[in-house]
């Protein structure tokens, strides 16, 4: 009788606690899937069907950076976005928003298709953006969007200004650095007359034309402005104070420009108002504004240490 006891007393439990083992694995993927990214399969079909949507508006943009001077900061502002957006990464707590994702995607698609019919390339254009906007809230949430806040913006600052608003900036620039440069010779004592944007000197007459009225370095200023508060202020409204000094900045540095085109023109030789001279002399006064810029965000960064301490935050650059 003993020897059946213990024959029946052999079966060990263990198989049962076998079965219920891969139950807690089982919870794992969907933790990782939010935090690790999207699947390569979802990935590949959005990358495709993004691609096919808005191939056109891409390869019109891309073009522009390449043949027009007011567009060819895009060349340099678009590689660093998808740099910084990079090295940001996904955020650890991102999590999927898909109702607001697909309603951004759905009204991204009908601007896009609205704007190729009305031949509108701004708004064709942003539908790209605000489509990469959508993507980002459905997958990751609205977190990812403000954690990669600088990408977004330098990609919003690659996208160039519809003729309509160009046309209605630059006349006034024209005429306010048309201004500055003749206040800055009849300072140094120089016989001036300005009938708008014509500067009138002894001998001469310096035309200001739309391609001088610094609207493409505004632009690059402006870009710049956005770089230069991401990396070096940690504060939101130390960064906007930064971004809008750039406006006066190249206005008045423009002015400085005509200036000396037009001392140079009278007292030295009028062959350095044109060609390879005056192509030099902007890029040396854009220099000049750019260590300007980096001035003032060098006061701005000691006000902020006075104010939120010395410690700057350990989080990376593009989503401080």
């Amino acid at each position: 009788m003993t020897t059946q006891v213990r024959a029946e007393a052999t079966p060990e439990p263990t198989p049962a606690l076998t079965v219920a083992a891969p139950t807690t694995p089982a919870a794992a993927p969907p933790r990782r899937a939010l935090a690790g990214g999207m699947p390569s399969l979802p990935v590949l079909v959005t990358a495709a069907l993004f691609a096919l949507l808005f191939a056109r508006p891409m390869a019109l943009l891309a073009r522009d950076w390449w043949s027009n001077p007011e567009a060819g900061h895009g060349l340099l502002l678009a590689p660093l976005a998808v740099w910084f957006a990079w090295k940001a990464g996904i955020s650890p707590d991102a999590r999927p928003n898909r109702a607001l994702g697909v309603a951004l995607l759905v009204l991204a698609v009908l601007v896009r298709y609205v704007s190729d019919l009305a031949a509108e390339l701004f708004t064709m254009r942003g539908s790209m953006l605000m489509a990469a906007v959508g993507l980002t809230v459905h997958y990751f949430g609205v977190r990812q969007v403000l954690r990669w806040w600088l990408p977004f913006s330098l990609l919003a600052l690659s996208i160039p200004l519809p003729e309509l608003i160009l046309s209605r900036v630059a006349l006034p620039l024209q005429f306010t650095a048309s201004k500055i440069g003749a206040g800055l010779l009849a300072w140094r004592q120089i016989p001036v007359l300005l009938n708008g944007n014509v500067i009138h000197i002894p001998g001469h007459q310096l035309f200001v034309a739309e391609a001088c009225s610094g609207l493409r370095s505004l632009t690059a200023l402006l870009s710049l402005g956005v770089l230069l508060g991401a990396v070096t202020l940690r504060s939101g409204w130390t960064r906007t104070a930064l971004f809008l000094l750039a406006v006066p900045v190249a206005i008045l540095l423009n002015g400085v420009r005509i200036f000396l085109t037009g001392f140079l023109v009278l007292l030295v030789d009028p062959k350095l108002g044109e060609g390879f001279m005056h192509v030099t002399e902007g890029w040396l006064i854009f220099v000049i504004a750019f260590f300007i810029l980096g001035g003032i965000a060098w006061l701005f960064m000691g006000l902020e240490r006075r104010i939120l301490g010395p410690e700057r935050p350990s989080a990376e650059v593009a989503h401080a």
